[in-house]
């Protein structure tokens, strides 16, 4: 049985999201287990809702942001690329690798968006799932499958 990784791709409202539309129209082809999801602007993605996704079951995470030269919200999308670096060192630091990527996507840009979305799945259907457990406590904590028993 094949793999079909599920991806949550957290879109800007004015170039992730109108390039994913303008690959629609374009009838681009891109995997169907993408779920887009529209945000106003890539300063408003925080890492909770990256990490409450992959708890969640979503096998990766795809940010389609502006340009940082092409925010709409000025520097929203430099925000969300130093969130992005720390939430991405974290991630590797517990061995969790290539489940999380961003990418600047204009609005004239459908067919990267497309090619961008094809390539993520294809990379995380040939990794095996993390073995991580999610634990909740006042805050978002991450703990590798082994500490997390020690823990019970």
């Amino acid at each position: 049985m094949e793999l079909r990784p599920r991806i949550l791709v957290i879109a800007c409202n004015y170039c992730g999201y109108a390039g994913a539309d303008l690959a629609g129209t374009m009838r681009l082809q891109y995997p169907a287990n993408a779920l887009i999801m529209r945000v106003p602007c890539g300063g408003r993605i925080s890492p909770a809702m990256i990490l409450e996704a992959l708890r969640s079951g979503y096998d990766g995470v795809l940010l389609a942001i502006c340009h940082p030269q092409d925010c709409h919200f000025m520097k929203g999308s430099e925000l969300c690329t130093r969130r992005f670096r720390l939430l991405e060192h974290l991630l590797k630091s517990l061995g969790i690798n290539g489940r999380i990527r961003l990418e600047y996507i204009s609005a004239a840009e459908g067919e990267k968006l497309a090619r961008v979305v094809s390539d993520m799945v294809k990379q995380l259907a040939t990794q095996e799932k993390p073995r991580v457990k999610f634990v909740q406590y006042k805050y978002c904590l991450l703990y590798t499958s082994d500490a997390a028993d020690e823990l019970d």
